[in-house]
C-alpha cells in the first residue's frame, strides 16, 4: 500500500506541474488579439483626415495642399497660442495638436466637443489660407 500511494502522489505532483504532456506552465503559442490602437494621436489624425477630403472636395484650391500635424507651436504671438501655421510659399498648413485639444473651455473637454475642434481648427485654418470665411465651405459657394 505505500507503494501505490507514493506512485500516486507523484503522479499527482507531476500532472499539476507538466501537465498531460508535459507542457502545463507554458505559455499559448498564439496570443489574443491585441486591442486597436486607438489613442488620442490617432483619433486626432483620423478627424483631421476626414475633415481634410471633405474641404479638398469642396474647393479645389486645397488639392495640392499638404495638411500636416505638429505637437506645438515654437511661439506664442500677442499672448495667444496658435492653433495652425500657414506656409502658403511651400502649400501647407501645419496643425498644432496640443493647443487644438488642450485648450479648449472648462467643461467642454470630452469627445464631441474634442471633435469639433479639431474640424473648426481644420475649417478656420483651410478658409484663412484660401482667403475666404469657414462659413463659406459649402459647395454652392
Amino acid at each position: 500500500m505505500p507503494r501505490r500511494r507514493a506512485a500516486s502522489v507523484s503522479a499527482a505532483r507531476r500532472g499539476a506541474r507538466h501537465g498531460r504532456h508535459g507542457r502545463l506552465g507554458r505559455s499559448e503559442v498564439v496570443k489574443p488579439p491585441l486591442a486597436p490602437l486607438d489613442g488620442r494621436i490617432d483619433r486626432f489624425d483620423l478627424t483631421v483626415g476626414t475633415a481634410v477630403e471633405f474641404l479638398r472636395g469642396t474647393w479645389p484650391e486645397l488639392q495640392d495642399v499638404r495638411f500636416e500635424i505638429g505637437a506645438i507651436p515654437i511661439s506664442a504671438a500677442d499672448g495667444e497660442v496658435p492653433r495652425w501655421y500657414l506656409d502658403r510659399e511651400r502649400r501647407r498648413i501645419v496643425l498644432f495638436r496640443i493647443p487644438i485639444e488642450r485648450l479648449l473651455p472648462p467643461g467642454h473637454d470630452d469627445a464631441a466637443h474634442r471633435r469639433m475642434a479639431i474640424e473648426s481648427a481644420v475649417f478656420r485654418a483651410a478658409a484663412e489660407y484660401v482667403g475666404r470665411e469657414p462659413w463659406d465651405l459649402g459647395r454652392d459657394h
